[in-house]
């Protein structure tokens, strides 16, 4: 079985780092200064416990460290933008102290990402697409970084086959993204599991993933603990990393070329023994 893809391999160039995509599968680590994300609020939420676990995750073997500084679990309060700031830039300013790995900004807003730009991030996460806030795509093609586009609405409700949604949602990023200037090499694309989905919504995005290599760009997957798991398994929070490993498992073989995840060393042992397999 070889891993479905649109695209040729490509290098990515993250200012001052370069990631390939396409040679094997990269993992980004979940470093959240959050007070209530829904699986390690508060845990990371002060500069030192934040600079630590990113250094554990990079020494587990972490590809990039993706920072936010905002809940996105279902039913959180938004923080200011100001709030956001004061939250992940000297988060930020101290990874580039300590850590030799690209930095994601996992962030909606154009302040925020600006910021964070600033402060020496590398890659914008936004999960909205560009379409919360459309100007936090002329931010990124000002810094000339790599984005993730991120499928989200805020209903479960799909008035066409989701995935068709999904593409149509994305197209709409896309012409945002690129009439900033965003070149389309710099793109990697996010179907957004856990975000205006039910369940069983989730669980078909994850049956046809490899129906959007279509639109030619990389996917990224973001599954790690979230309810998908908890939902179908009964699990808490905390007992969620076989599911997470599991579905990973069936990502990368339909083409995903990063996963997100809390549990880096778990994670990567699974990526490297499936490339093992798919990428000969």
């Amino acid at each position: 079985m070889n891993i479905k893809k649109s695209y040729d391999k490509r290098t990515l160039p993250c200012r001052e780092f370069d990631i390939t995509i396409g040679e094997r599968t990269l993992v980004m680590g979940i470093l959240n200064v959050t007070p209530d994300s829904f699986s390690d609020g508060g845990s990371f939420n002060n500069v030192s416990h934040a600079l630590n676990h990113a250094i554990a995750m990079v020494k587990e073997g972490a590809d990039i460290i993706d920072v936010g500084g905002e809940s996105t679990r279902p039913g959180s309060e938004e923080v200011s933008e100001k709030e956001e700031i004061k939250r992940v830039v000297p988060v930020i300013q101290e990874l580039k102290r300590f850590i030799n790995k690209p930095i994601s900004i996992d962030t909606y807003k154009s302040g925020v990402a600006d910021a964070a730009l600033e402060a020496g991030a590398n890659i914008i996460n936004d999960v909205w697409g560009f379409q919360k806030d459309p100007e936090i795509a002329e931010v990124a093609a000002h810094y000339n970084v790599p984005v993730i586009l991120m499928h989200n609405q805020e209903t479960t409700e799909y008035n066409k086959d989701i995935i068709e949604s999904i593409i149509d949602f994305f197209n709409v990023s896309l012409e945002i993204a690129l009439k900033a200037g965003v070149k389309k090499e710099m793109i990697i694309l996010d179907p957004g599991i856990g975000f205006g989905k039910t369940v069983e919504q989730n669980l078909e995005v994850m049956k046809r993933l490899d129906e959007l290599q279509i639109l030619g760009y990389p996917i990224l997957l973001g599954i790690s603990r979230k309810s998908i798991i908890g939902k179908t398994l009964d699990l808490p929070t905390h007992d969620r990393l076989e599911g997470t490993l599991a579905l990973n498992s069936i990502g990368i073989q339909m083409g995903a070329e990063i996963i997100r995840v809390h549990d880096v060393k778990e994670n990567i042992k699974i990526a490297q023994m499936i490339d093992a397999v798919v990428r000969l």
